[in-house]
């Protein structure tokens, strides 16, 4: 697999990670709870319960498959700011193989606790992903092992896009899909699949005020690196995204909206005490968009939005 993958791609991925990884559920949420105007319908993704707490366990499993055995005879490597990490932690304990996994210093404690439950070996380096990465490069080159980028790779983004296969076929009414964007891998994957079964749907992207990598480079028009990251969302905090993801976005994403981090908060705390679902900052900002205003969809519009990792940021 080369470039962008094509929907039979993200089917056949599908197909070969199936044994690996749940079909997570679709929660439709009454009226009585709905956040958005009552002449909407809201469908929430609960890749919160996705093994690992996330889908990045898609993505992870779909490079595995795609790896020859003497590619795995040393291990895997990465850098990652925590849910893919894991996901390739889960891959690394799935081939009985070492995984090796690069994070920033702003990696929540409880993430470098869960990683080292799935037996990887864990390095802390640098302030931020774009550091912890360049780290992971280096040690792969010098070691011999393979990396797993977190979003810009074909087998990654089609792993991913396994997400709105399911999605759409739960709900295939849906107008709308509102998904999280970190280095964009995620919304890479659902953006094609969604695209390709159904031309006429909306992908909004959603990042954070301290992060707005996607929303720079497409106001730009090419790809630009941030300065700084001021969001606690550390998974979603690359300084820069990348060619692939960029060029997937620009085509098939109508717009990247910002929410703040305490948008992303509220929205984890209504999911807790609304629906019972622990999301993290980053697996709450999608609904953060619909709750603070950040997207205001259009009358009757019905509407997806992906809870894409697990946290206790809304607990407490």
């Amino acid at each position: 697999m080369s470039g962008a993958p094509t929907l039979a791609e993200i089917e056949a991925t599908h197909a070969r990670i199936r044994p690996h990884v749940r079909r997570t559920p679709v929660l439709a949420v009454g009226p009585q709870h709905r956040p958005a105007a009552a002449d909407t319908e809201l469908w929430l993704k609960l890749e919160c319960q996705q093994v690992i707490g996330s889908f990045k366990a898609r993505g992870a499993m779909a490079k595995l498959a795609t790896l020859p055995a003497a590619a795995l005879k040393s291990g895997l490597i990465t850098a990652s700011g925590g849910n893919h990490g894991l996901g390739v932690a889960y891959a690394g304990h799935a081939a009985k193989v070492p995984a090796h996994i690069y994070l920033p210093r702003s990696t929540p404690a409880a993430k470098i606790d869960k990683l080292k439950a799935w037996g990887a070996q864990v390095t802390v380096e640098g302030a931020v992903w774009d550091e912890a990465n360049a780290a992971a490069l280096a040690t792969a080159k010098q070691r011999g092992l393979t990396y797993v980028h977190p979003f810009a790779d074909p087998a990654v983004i089609a792993g991913q896009g396994t997400v709105g296969l399911e999605f759409l076929a739960d709900v295939p009414a849906l107008d709308v899909l509102l998904v999280a964007i970190g280095g964009g891998g995620l919304i890479s994957g659902v953006a094609l699949a969604a695209k390709a079964l159904k031309p006429e749907i909306v992908v909004i992207g959603v990042e954070p005020l301290g992060a707005p990598t996607l929303q720079r480079s497409l106001a730009a028009g090419r790809l630009v690196e941030l300065e700084t990251i001021t969001t606690r969302a550390g998974t979603l905090a690359p300084r820069r995204s990348e060619q692939l993801n960029f060029d997937i976005i620009r085509q098939h994403v109508r717009e990247i909206v910002l929410v703040s981090d305490d948008a992303m908060l509220e929205a984890a705390r209504w999911l807790w005490f609304e629906c019972g679902i622990a999301a993290e900052l980053s697996g709450a900002a999608a609904l953060a968009a619909l709750l603070a205003g950040a997207y205001r969809p259009p009358t009757g519009a019905r509407i997806g939005a992906l809870v894409c990792g697990a946290g206790s940021d809304g607990i407490g």
